[in-house]
């Protein structure tokens, strides 16, 4: 069974498909942080939700050591300044307490190991580990292609170094890590972020906390027995 489909137990789950380069994704962390703060305070004797993330590439052919970011945008956007290509964005990101720094941005990475680092981790660490990612790419501009700066930031977050060594140079956790992409878009996700809610309720991008409430209790009345 694909993982994210995976039934849910006493606790209520939410599967996250991201990239860490995408702002969208970002923006979505910090709603879904919000839903989840209003559930816990409305639902303060269940268990703790598990919010697991799961890899996507919005650029998987780019070469290892990414691309100029200004290349990236003339090809993709038609220009090069992000500060019109990303307004919208920006406003959403500044809404919910985010200050990205899209001009800082200098390469565009693959972000593969990235995503191996985030697969390397569980429970409250690889929260910490997307989160560093993401302020790391999105505030301080870091190149998240180079390894050395990945490795850094993966120690920052609290993995050790055997574990950080495996996810950026093991080939089999590489290899395990373009599967679960595949996995995802097996489902038919073309777009993130995507939040999968016990393995049955989908919410497609960065739709706000109210519409991640909203799916958090249609998951778990439909996980209720008849009565």
């Amino acid at each position: 069974m694909n993982p994210i489909l995976e039934p849910a137990g006493d606790a209520l789950r939410i599967d996250v498909v991201s990239d860490v380069v995408c702002p969208w994704c970002y923006v979505g962390k910090r709603q879904l942080e919000a839903a989840l703060a209003r559930w816990r305070d409305a639902h303060p004797d269940a268990p703790v939700p598990m919010v697991r993330w799961h890899p996507f590439q919005l650029n998987p052919d780019l070469p290892d050591e990414g691309m100029s970011r200004a290349d990236y945008l003339r090809e993709k956007f038609g220009a090069s300044d992000p500060t019109a290509i990303y307004q919208r964005v920006s406003a959403a990101a500044r809404a919910v307490g985010l200050q990205p720094e899209f001009a800082r941005i200098a390469r565009q990475p693959n972000t593969l190991r990235a995503h191996a680092l985030i697969a390397a981790a569980q429970g409250e660490a690889q929260q910490a580990v997307v989160e560093r990612l993401f302020r790391a790419y999105f505030v301080e501009g870091a190149d998240l292609s180079a390894r050395e700066a990945l490795a850094a930031l993966a120690r920052e977050a609290g993995l050790d170094d055997a574990a950080i060594r495996t996810a950026l140079d093991d080939g089999d956790a590489l290899e395990r890590t373009t599967q679960a992409e595949a996995e995802a878009r097996e489902l038919g996700i073309r777009g993130v972020p995507f939040f999968v809610i016990d393995g049955r309720i989908g919410v497609n991008g960065a739709q706000g906390a109210d519409a991640l409430l909203g799916a958090f209790a249609q998951a778990r009345v439909s996980d209720s027995p008849p009565g």
